[in-house]
């Protein structure tokens, strides 16, 4: 076997791909040589929905950072084929709807990363909001069960699939202040297990990655001294770079790791490490 990742021929559908990780993702798989679907809740043709979804999709709008329509267009100058789907990955219909539209244009998707998600419900346990907590499981939790569900019987049928999903640090360390999105990314771990466990017979690996301080645009939104603080936590004193996880996202979806599955892939500067 060749020591490359060739995702040619592949399709894949990259939910939350209009910035940050997955924008990185959607791209990294295409130089790869996967044609790709790009799902988002927002695009840049049409922000009106922003303020449905909470402060970090209107900050995203305000701050110029929606790029799910020209990432599809950098895909396409790669000579891949991209097409962009507007989908709340919360609405089971939207979800089946937007699968059935890339397996239409595209093909039936090979591969699906679950990178979709929130979180901007940052506070202590005791005044974390009920309504907030719900909306984590559904975006975070629900969203990726959603959409692994929607393509899980044609990955079946066709015995070849590779599912991966966005954990956390948060998940597996607990966080601070993120009493919702630490239990979210931790049941994304039990779902992965769970996924890879039900799909190996069937030629289907899941995956998850759990990546630690990434450098998203989101990352430097927040306050510099804080930011430093945490980065200080990393072995390596920095945060990482969004190309770091999807490097790790495209190795998952090839050959070369066909035998690699329900794991939980640290891309995190070893800050789950004992640092000082």
């Amino acid at each position: 076997m060749a020591l490359e990742i060739d995702l040619s021929g592949r399709v894949a559908l990259v939910t939350g791909g209009s910035r940050g990780l997955g924008r990185a993702d959607a791209l990294t798989l295409a130089r790869a040589g996967a044609d790709v679907a790009i799902a988002d809740i927002l695009v840049e043709s049409d922000t009106s929905a922003a303020e449905e979804y909470g402060v970090l999709a209107q900050a995203a709008v305000a701050q110029g950072m929606v790029h799910t329509e020209s990432t599809a267009e950098e895909i396409r100058s790669l000579g891949r084929r991209a097409l962009v789907v507007r989908c709340d990955v919360t609405d089971r219909e939207q979800v089946a709807s937007a699968v059935a539209e890339v397996a239409e244009l595209l093909g039936p998707v090979d591969i699906l990363v679950n990178n979709a998600g929130t979180l901007d419900h940052a506070a202590q346990f005791h005044e974390q909001r009920p309504e907030l907590w719900e909306r984590d499981l559904r975006v975070n939790l629900t969203g990726a069960f959603n959409c692994a569900q929607a393509v899980w019987s044609p990955m079946r049928e066709r015995q070849w699939g590779r599912i991966v999903n966005m954990a956390s640090v948060a998940g597996t360390l607990g966080g601070f202040g993120q009493a919702s999105y630490s239990t979210t990314k931790a049941g994304i771990l039990g779902l992965t297990k769970t996924l890879a466990l039900e799909g190996g017979r069937h030629g289907i690996t899941c995956n998850a990655i759990v990546p630690g301080i990434i450098g998203t645009e989101a990352f430097h939104m927040a306050n510099e001294a804080m930011n430093e603080r945490i980065a200080s936590r990393t072995v390596f004193k920095r945060p990482g770079e969004p190309q770091d996880v999807a490097n790790a996202i495209a190795f998952l979806c090839s050959d070369l790791a066909s035998y690699v599955t329900g794991v939980a892939f640290n891309v995190s500067g070893g800050v789950e490490l004992f640092v000082f």
